[in-house]
């Protein structure tokens, strides 16, 4: 007998085997695409047009206003003392000789004498300079994009220095209005302690006291004598700090490798070293104007006619 199978008997083993059913991927819409670039566009260019707050540039320049008059005004003390002594201030004319006088004859209180009138007001000053600069800042990126699609507009604006220094000029006009009443408190009381200093009484005996007399001799617009000589400092003086601000900052990031179109993050070094050379720059061109400034404040009322008649 035949052992073997015929092949018909023979039934085969089925191999298993497991498929990976995938569903195919269905190409994305054009119109999709589209819509979903343009919207991301959209929210990036928003997002990066978008200005800082108003109330932080408010906020940040009166911390940075009552640091600035704690710091300084040991120096504008005797700046203004040679401003209004001239000739008389004798061999303690120079910088170091008024300061060590004024600190050996009437001690650290001395050296902050009429500081309360610019803490005071130095605080909201340079709160109001800060915000009306942002705003100022505004006023001419809406000028510069005036006539621009809503395309055009969408993209980051970058303020040329030009523009820079116009929104710096802005921002002298409302601060005026708190620096010279309170410029007028304060170099008329800085000038008193020479007074004393030769023997002479006191005629204030303080801030509030200062103004009461001011508007009881010459009413509310003896307490802005002034103003003039005041916007004659301020607006160049703010054009040259707001301007080397902004140029140094850039400056000092192509230095650290930041690229200033993207506002980096500069080191508090940096920062305080374009500050300073903002201040240089303010005080170098706003100096002429604030001698005929502090003597037109200090002196008698009647003796000069004008600011003009100062520099004559």
């Amino acid at each position: 007998m035949s052992t073997t199978a015929s092949s018909s008997d023979i039934t085969p083993t089925p191999t298993m085997t497991t498929k990976l059913e995938t569903t195919p991927t269905q190409p994305a819409s054009p119109v999709a695409v589209a819509a979903t670039e343009e919207s991301e566009t959209t929210t990036a260019a928003a997002s990066a047009a978008k200005p800082e707050s108003a109330l932080k540039s408010f906020l940040a320049g009166g911390v940075g206003g009552a640091c600035c008059v704690l710091v300084g005004h040991p120096l504008d003390l005797v700046k203004v003392r040679m401003q209004t002594m001239g000739s008389a201030a004798g061999g303690n004319s120079s910088v170091f000789g008024m300061l060590s006088n004024t600190l050996r004859k009437e001690g650290i209180r001395g050296l902050y004498r009429g500081v309360s009138a610019p803490l005071t007001a130095v605080s909201p000053m340079f709160a109001v300079s800060f915000w009306s600069y942002d705003m100022g800042q505004r006023a001419v990126q809406s000028y510069g994009q005036w006539g621009m699609s809503d395309d055009e507009r969408a993209v980051p604006y970058a303020l040329s220095m030009k523009e820079i220094c116009m929104a710096g000029a802005i921002s002298a006009i409302p601060t005026t209005g708190i620096m010279a009443p309170s410029e007028r408190i304060k170099c008329l009381l800085q000038v008193q302690a020479n007074e004393v200093e030769k023997g002479g009484k006191a005629r204030y005996s303080g801030m509030m006291d200062c103004a009461r007399g001011v508007i009881k001799e010459g009413g509310i617009q003896s307490l802005y004598k002034g103003t003039v000589a005041t916007l004659a400092r301020d607006i160049p003086g703010t054009i040259a700090y707001f301007g080397m601000y902004e140029f140094a900052k850039k400056e000092l990031m192509r230095l650290q490798g930041i690229d200033p179109e993207k506002k980096g993050q500069l080191s508090p070094v940096a920062v305080l070293t374009a500050g300073g050379l903002a201040g240089m720059a303010c005080w170098t061109v706003g100096i002429p104007a604030d001698v005929i400034k502090s003597r037109y404040q200090t002196a008698p009322e009647g003796k000069y006619s004008g600011i003009v008649d100062v520099y004559r």
